[in-house]
C-alpha cells in the first residue's frame, strides 16, 4: 500500500553526481573481416543495399556473410508487420527449447498477415520451428518494447505499450512447466504505463519504462499471481538492464547513459528511494535505446544502443568504461560506413534509407552473456543483423553479417530488423525478428564465433581510406502448424493510420532528443 500511495502522490527526489568532460573516440566505421567464399556479401559500402540492388533482385536473395539462415518462420506474402522488438528463448525444466518474440511493429499491422499477439515457437528442431500458441492477453497484443524473459524463476513479462505509451497492464506468465505453452499467473494495471522495460536478474523485480511521461515503475513480482508497484520515479527512461545484484539500474534515457542506485528498491526498503550515480551522453546520440552491463577479463563495461537517426545523426552503438561508475566513458563505437554522415547524400535514394521509422541506422543489440561476452549482435534496421567480436571491447570488430531477403511486395521496402536479438551459443545461433520477413535463426559459420579467452580478431586490410568523423569533445518458411489462441481483446487498425501513429510517437521521442542534444553547453 505504501509503494501505491508515494506512486500516486509524489515523485523522488533525484541526488546526481555530474561526471566531468572526458574525450570520446573518432567515429570510425567498425572495421570488418573478410566474408566466406560461398557467402553473400554485400555490393557496396558496409551495410548498404542499394536501389541496383532492388531494381536487379538481387536484394530478394538477401546478403550473408560468415553466418546462415537455417530457420524462418512468419515471412511467407507479408502485408503488414510480422516481428517486432523483441525475441527470448527458454528452455524448460524437461529440455524443450522455446522461443518468444512480439508478432508486429505497432498492434493493428499484424492482422492482415492472419496472426496477432506474441507467438511461442517450439524450436526443438530450429531449421523448422513450429508456432504452438499465439499470447493475446492485453500487454502480449502490444508489448511494444517491454517484453521480457527471467531465466531465474522462467516468467515471461510485458507491458502494454505504443510509440508513445499506454496504459501499463502487465501480464506475467510461467514457463517452467512447459514452455510450449505459457501458462498466465496474471494480468494487471500494475505497470502504470507502458513502452519499454527492464528485469532484475534474480526475478523479482520487473520495471516498466515510458520515456513520453518520464515514469519508470519497479514492480514487485515475489508473488507473479500479485504484482505489487513499489514507487516509481520520475526520469525519461527508455529500455533498462539491472546489475547482477539487482542494485544497480542502467538507463538508455533520452538524454544518455544514466547510472541509478536502486539497492533500497531491491532490498524492499519502506518507501524506496532511487537515487542518481551518474550520467553521460556523446555527441552522436540519436535516441537512446537501451543499455546492457557486462564484464570482461573482470572489467565493468557498459553496451548501449541508440534508435534511429538515419540521414541526420545516427547514434548506432557504443562501449562504455564504468570502471569509476561516477565516470563513464566511451571508449568504442560500434557503427557501419552507411552510418557516416559522409555518406548520407549517397545514399538518400535507397530504398527505406530516409524513413525516420526505418533508414540506416540501429535499434538493439544484446549479448549472449553478461560475463565475458565475445559478441555482440544488432538489429540495424536496413542492414539487417550485426555480429561484432568484442575480445579487444577498445577495439571491436564486425564478423557476420545477416540481411533477410527483401519482398518486393512488403509495405515499405528492405529490411526492418528491429529485434533485440537472443542467443544459443552451444550452437553457434542467433535468433531475430524482421517486421517484414518474420522470425529468423541465424547460424554463424564454423570458427567465427570466438571462444572465451582466444586472441583479438584481427580485420581485413581496408580497400579505400576511412573517412574520419571529427571526436567529440565531450561527453555528457517451413510448413507452419495451426496454433491454440487465447481470446482477444480489442481491435486492429488501417495499416495507414498504424504507421502513422508509429510515426507520430518515434516523431515524439525524437524531437525531445534532439531538443536536449540542442540544449547541450
Amino acid at each position: 500500500m505504501l509503494g501505491l500511495v508515494s506512486i500516486c502522490s509524489t515523485f523522488l527526489a533525484v541526488s546526481a553526481a555530474t561526471a566531468a568532460p572526458l574525450a570520446e573516440p573518432a567515429l570510425l566505421p567498425t572495421p570488418q573481416v573478410e566474408c566466406g567464399p560461398d557467402d553473400a556479401a554485400e555490393t557496396d559500402i558496409q551495410g548498404r543495399v542499394t536501389p541496383e540492388d532492388h531494381a536487379s533482385g538481387r536484394a530478394e536473395r538477401g546478403f550473408w556473410c560468415n553466418a546462415e539462415r537455417i530457420g524462418t518462420f512468419g515471412g511467407d506474402a507479408v502485408d503488414g508487420t510480422v516481428g517486432g522488438f523483441k525475441v527470448e528463448r527458454y528452455v524448460d525444466a524437461s529440455g524443450r527449447e522455446c522461443a518468444y518474440y512480439d508478432s508486429t511493429l505497432l498492434l493493428g499491422t499484424d492482422l492482415f498477415d492472419g496472426g496477432i499477439g506474441t507467438n511461442v515457437l517450439d524450436m526443438s528442431d530450429p531449421a523448422n520451428p513450429v508456432k504452438t500458441a499465439s499470447l493475446v492477453t492485453p500487454a502480449m497484443l502490444s508489448p511494444h518494447e517491454s517484453l521480457l524473459v527471467n531465466q531465474e524463476r522462467g516468467l515471461l513479462v510485458a507491458t502494454l505499450g505504443n510509440p508513445a505509451f499506454n496504459v501499463g497492464i502487465l501480464d506475467v506468465y510461467d514457463l517452467t512447466e512447459d514452455c510450449r505453452s505459457p501458462k498466465l499467473l496474471s494480468s494487471s494495471p500494475a505497470g502504470i504505463l507502458g513502452h519499454e522495460s527492464g528485469f532484475a536478474p534474480d526475478g523479482m523485480t520487473f520495471y516498466s519504462a515510458s520515456p513520453a511521461t518520464q515514469t519508470l515503475v519497479p514492480v514487485d513480482l515475489s508473488d507473479p499471481t500479485l504484482p505489487v508497484p513499489l514507487t516509481s520515479y520520475r526520469i525519461n527512461s527508455h529500455g533498462l538492464s539491472l546489475s547482477a545484484d539487482g542494485t544497480r539500474a542502467y538507463v538508455a534515457s533520452l538524454d544518455g547513459l544514466v547510472i541509478l542506485d536502486v539497492s533500497e528498491v531491491q532490498a524492499r526498503e519502506p518507501d524506496p528511494v532511487i537515487r542518481e550515480v551518474s550520467r553521460l551522453s556523446w555527441e552522436s546520440m540519436s535516441i537512446p535505446q537501451n543499455a546492457i552491463p557486462i564484464t570482461i577479463d573482470g572489467h565493468p563495461y557498459v553496451v548501449e544502443i541508440d534508435e534511429f537517426g538515419a540521414q541526420d545523426a545516427v547514434g548506432a552503438a557504443r562501449i562504455i568504461d564504468i570502471a569509476d561508475e561516477t565516470r563513464p566513458q566511451v571508449i568504442s563505437n560500434l557503427r557501419l560506413e552507411v552510418h557516416q554522415p559522409e555518406h548520407f547524400e549517397q545514399q538518400s535514394a535507397d530504398p527505406g534509407s530516409s524513413s525516420p521509422i526505418q533508414g540506416y541506422a540501429a535499434h538493439y543489440c544484446n549479448v549472449p552473456t553478461r560475463v565475458d561476452p565475445t559478441i555482440v549482435a544488432c538489429s540495424m534496421i536496413l542492414s539487417g543483423l550485426r555480429v561484432f567480436s568484442i575480445v579487444d571491447p577498445a577495439n571491436p570488430v564486425e564478423i557476420a553479417y545477416y540481411n533477410a531477403p527483401s519482398d518486393p511486395n512488403a509495405p515499405t521496402a528492405g529490411s526492418y530488423a528491429m529485434a533485440s536479438p537472443t542467443f544459443v551459443p552451444e550452437r553457434d545461433e542467433i535468433w531475430y525478428s524482421d517486421g517484414h520477413s518474420g522470425f529468423h535463426a541465424v547460424r554463424l559459420a564454423d570458427g567465427v564465433w570466438p571462444a572465451a579467452g582466444s586472441a583479438p580478431v584481427q580485420p581485413a586490410p581496408p580497400t579505400t581510406e576511412p573517412t574520419t568523423t571529427a571526436a567529440p569533445s565531450t561527453a555528457t518458411a517451413p510448413a507452419q502448424a495451426a496454433a491454440p489462441t487465447l481470446p482477444a481483446t480489442g481491435g486492429g487498425a488501417p495499416l495507414g493510420l498504424a504507421l502513422a501513429a508509429a510515426l507520430s510517437g518515434a516523431a515524439a521521442l525524437w524531437l525531445a532528443t534532439r531538443g536536449r542534444r540542442a540544449a547541450r553547453p
